[in-house]
């Protein structure tokens, strides 16, 4: 039974010693040395040193112990490289947004709203826009996808009592000629962004250009907490103003930075595995009361898609009325 015991312990630990030095690889070779020689080399050299380590090292335990040493390093070194506000952006990303607070009313500075006529055309606008905090109703939700099982964008928006939305979608910041991958996601290769924007844009540009499909959901909540929200998450655009921080596909994502928000101001609300698998957010939402239960979920997921009110809409300034035309209604807050 010891013997048993030993070998099984024996390959979890060979196959955790396995997968953390697979990772200290990638790492090495997707955030390492831009010379490919050089990058290719450091990777032999952390796989040899593993290798030699677990076949000349009696007993196993401190085999293992030993070849996770180079894991240790490369994590070090990984952790160690800054993000920077100062590159080369892409035009939709080339401006920092940055928030002012006087009372009741925020200033907010870089607020995008930029037009996407067809067939590929984009006219940039930045904007300085004022808000008045008490003024805001309510909290709405979009999910964007794709077609990818399980995935989607999380967009988020608040609603004004004076018929204005502002929306903030977390994304990255990509430079000139750079495009996203899942898998570079999971390393340091870009910077997190909070795009606040005009739902005409942000929105816009996922039903239009883009061909994404979105579905639009009320939440429930008082304004109270919804102004709460937006402060949070403007603190968070002022903090990146000041000093960048990295994306990252698992841990600072659309929709992990949306709960870490939400953890600042209402933090009981529980982890759940579609926080990850964002595209059943709306799932989760509907079995926690947060969106309309008064429909059948199917029903209600048909009757939030907006993806053609929005392509319909274009650049229209009364876009966020449009779409939402037919919504289902937002739920009571509870007392």
């Amino acid at each position: 039974m010891r013997r048993l015991a030993g070998r099984i312990l024996r390959i979890i630990l060979y196959a955790v010693i396995l997968a953390v030095t697979a990772w200290s690889i990638a790492a090495i070779w997707i955030d390492g040395p831009r010379s490919r020689p050089l990058a290719a080399a450091l990777c032999v050299v952390v796989a040899g040193v593993v290798l030699l380590l677990l076949i000349a090292m009696r007993p196993w335990g401190w085999a293992g112990a030993a070849a996770a040493v180079p894991f240790v390093v490369a994590l070090a070194w990984w952790l160690s490289i800054p993000p920077s506000n100062s590159r080369d952006w892409q035009p939709d990303v080339a401006r920092l947004p940055s928030a002012k607070f006087e009372g009741k009313r925020v200033t907010i500075h870089n607020v995008r709203n930029f037009a996407y006529p067809p067939p590929t055309a984009v006219v940039e606008r930045w904007e300085t826009r004022t808000y008045d905090l008490d003024k805001i109703v309510g909290f709405d939700m979009f999910l964007s996808t794709w077609g990818a099982p399980g995935i989607a964008h999380t967009i988020s928006s608040w609603e004004f009592a004076d018929g204005r939305h502002l929306a903030i979608s977390i994304e990255t910041r990509k430079e000139k000629g750079e495009e996203y991958s899942a898998l570079l996601g999971f390393f340091r290769q870009f910077e997190l962004y909070y795009v606040v924007a005009d739902e005409r844009d942000v929105i816009g540009v996922r039903a239009g250009p883009r061909g994404e499909d979105l579905h639009l959901y009320r939440l429930r909540g008082n304004p109270v907490l919804a102004r709460a929200l937006l402060q949070q998450y403007l603190d968070e655009v002022n903090q990146l103003a000041a000093a960048p921080k990295w994306y990252n596909a698992l841990t600072h994502n659309c929709t992990t930075e949306i709960r870490n928000n939400v953890q600042q101001i209402a933090p009981r609300n529980p982890f759940d595995w579609r926080i990850l698998a964002n595209g059943y957010l709306d799932q989760l939402g509907y079995e926690r009361g947060q969106i309309n239960t008064s429909l059948p979920f199917e029903e209600l997921r048909r009757r939030s898609d907006i993806t053609a009110r929005a392509r319909a809409a274009g650049d229209r300034e009364s876009f966020s009325a449009l779409i939402r035309e037919g919504l289902p209604e937002r739920p009571v807050a509870a007392r």
